[in-house]
């Protein structure tokens, strides 16, 4: 099982630089650097199934790891894809801070962090590759709690983000604050459930062989959302573009796990 861990570990990690460099490569054509969201997520939709087709594992797991990877990847990365193209030429501000910082060697320095993504995706499709190589021929208990706990991720996470659209799109809610369904008892559901994904992840690889190992796969997702790149810039966004309205959402509204809000 080393051998073969390894060498999909290599092809993996091949197809992830190939899709990475090509979409470094086309964010400098179009002068947009926020491309690579998209390509991050939608490259778990490319790896999760070379790893079914080529992984020795019981083939219902197979299909039940490829198929939550690949859901997970397609849902998301159209969603970003969409998001992305609307705002073209603009790019996230994450992006425009690095672009100033990184002035100085532009295009090495974003191809080096765009290989740093690739590397990201990699080591977050251990828990799909692990169940895909698990040869035991019928799924545990383990496994059908994480399937369940990565179903009501994605569900609740999709219901987050279509609440989020069908405000923005109503011309009444301009400079509002999105209190509607799940958003009203969460600052941030589309985060929290996100997180619950990846925790369905990891239960799932956790009937496999070291698949308990992979917990840093939820861990890394729930520290970049409360930490870095999710709820912190997001909130700072926020409060810049809505004012005290935010900052009362904030004082009465949980930030993470969905709460009844404070009266």
């Amino acid at each position: 099982m080393t051998h073969e861990f390894l060498f999909l570990i290599g092809i993996g990690t091949a197809v992830a630089f190939v899709l990475f460099t090509l979409t470094w490569w086309l964010s400098l054509k179009l002068n947009n650097f926020s491309f690579v969201d998209v390509t991050w997520s939608y490259a778990l939709a490319v790896i999760a199934p070379l790893y079914a087709i080529l992984g020795g594992g019981f083939t219902q797991r197979k299909m039940i790891a490829m198929t939550m990877g690949v859901l997970w990847s397609l849902r998301l990365g159209t969603y970003l894809f969409f998001r992305v193209k609307g705002h073209h030429p603009h790019e996230d501000v994450r992006y425009a801070v690095l672009r100033e910082k990184w002035k100085e060697g532009l295009a090495k320095n974003f191809f080096f962090f765009f290989q740093a993504q690739a590397l990201l995706i990699v080591l977050l499709a251990v828990p799909v590759l692990l169940a895909c190589l698990n040869p035991a021929p019928q799924l545990g208990v383990i496994e059908m709690i994480g399937a369940g706990v990565w179903l009501v991720g994605i569900c609740g996470e999709g219901l987050s983000d279509a609440q989020m659209k069908r405000f923005k799109a109503d011309p009444t809610s301009k400079g509002k604050v999105c209190q509607v369904g799940l958003w009203h008892y969460s600052r941030h559901p589309n985060y929290f459930f996100e997180s619950v994904v990846w925790w369905g992840f990891w239960l799932f690889a956790c009937g496999s062989p070291w698949g308990w190992a992979t917990v840093y796969a939820p861990a890394l997702i729930l520290y970049f959302l409360l930490r870095v790149t999710g709820i912190p810039l997001t909130e700072e966004c926020s409060v810049k573009s809505k004012g005290d309205a935010y900052r009362e959402y904030q004082r009465t509204t949980s930030a993470f796990v969905p709460w009844p809000p404070k009266s």
